[in-house]
């Protein structure tokens, strides 16, 4: 898939930009002033696939954690600012690896300024946030409503105040809850500048809505080469996002690892008890980081036929079933014995995948 082509920043080791994979990124829910509590938090979204972590900054208190947080994460972690400048400066002094800021609403010129040298002393780049609930009273007069054009021209203001101070360490975000405004905005954006995005759809909901909501507005501007790191935002655990966020990147082809299950709907021809067999898949596989493809198919009509194209697979029949690997037959099974030797399989391919990247 073509990416638009964008310049690259460094988020600690970790590189953002069209050169380099989607990188995925969650946000603490944790009273950031408590540092030991934010670190779990943080390390368990690291575990689950996390690469970045941004965490509420909104006092002094929460910015002076930061020491105990960044040197215990195990991933970059980003500060998320508002309003005071002050916090910004003592979040890159205490070690964070970007900062989340508006430069428009951190105070004047000079303060702006202050901010910029002191990310340039450190080397860490500014995303600029922009958020359809949260535009400028001169901008949302100017159209009367939030609209893609007042949040592509929130962002154009904002960047040329970096720019003016010859600063270019910067990715952006145009974030909505409404998912055609948040498209339509990183679209015309992507027209202006060559800075990497970082996309999502902001509020999206609970997990099941949020989910949807994020798959529709993330995976479109995907599929069209625009984004270059991403957050699902779910109501709740950020350990939700995660998983989401892997399986859309996953779903496009453009993360490899992982197990990619396919299995079918079920309809009036399925002769087995699909619904359990691909539970206990998922429980059994929920680890698993190897690159594998999985087809658990129900019938005999689209069944063999997807169980080929699949690393390994079943396809159901009447009590019984046909296991597939690498496109051949292997053997007719019982209902009863398929997921057993499913498993198996799938357990013998992660053990010589890990054997042979252990040789190379």
């Amino acid at each position: 898939m073509k990416r638009r082509p964008t310049s690259t920043v460094a988020v600690g080791n970790v590189l953002i930009g069209s050169e380099h994979p989607v990188v995925i990124q969650s946000m603490t829910n944790t009273d950031t002033r408590n540092a030991a509590e934010t670190i779990e938090q943080i390390n368990l979204l690291a575990s689950a696939g996390c690469e970045i972590v941004r965490v509420a900054v909104p006092d002094e208190e929460a910015a002076d954690a930061l020491v105990e947080i960044v040197r215990d994460a195990e991933v970059p972690v980003v500060a998320d600012i508002h309003f005071d400048y002050r916090l910004a400066l003592r979040s890159i002094e205490n070690g964070v690896s970007c900062l989340r800021i508006n430069p428009g609403n951190i105070g004047s010129k000079e303060r702006v300024r202050e901010v910029v040298l002191a990310s340039k002393d450190k080397n860490i780049p500014i995303r600029i946030g922009v958020n359809a609930g949260s535009l400028e009273k001169e901008i949302l007069h100017k159209y009367g409503m939030p609209c893609s054009d007042a949040m592509v021209e929130s962002a154009m203001g904002h960047i040329a105040l970096l720019e003016d101070l010859n600063y270019n360490h910067i990715k952006v975000s145009l974030k909505a809850s409404d998912v055609p405004m948040m498209i339509h905005a990183y679209k015309k954006l992507a027209a202006k500048v060559d800075y990497p995005f970082h996309i999502g759809v902001t509020e999206a909901g609970s997990v099941t809505k949020g989910t949807v909501k994020s798959a529709v507005g993330i995976g479109s501007l995907l599929a069209q080469g625009i984004g270059d790191t991403i957050r699902v935002s779910l109501t709740g655990s950020p350990l939700n996002e995660v998983p989401v966020a892997k399986d859309i990147l996953q779903s496009l082809g453009l993360r490899k690892e992982g197990l990619e299950l396919i299995s079918c709907p079920t309809c009036g021809r399925c002769q087995v008890d699909l619904q359990d067999i691909v539970e206990r898949v998922e429980d059994y596989t929920s680890d698993i980081a190897v690159p594998i493809k999985v087809a658990v198919m129900g019938c005999v009509v689209n069944g063999p036929g997807e169980a080929r194209e699949a690393d390994i697979g079943i396809a159901g029949g009447k009590g019984e079933g046909l296991l597939f690997k690498k496109g051949e037959v292997m053997k007719k099974l019982p209902e009863k014995e398929l997921v057993d030797e499913l498993l198996s399989q799938i357990e013998d391919i992660v053990t010589n995948y890990r054997g042979e990247s252990n040789e190379s």
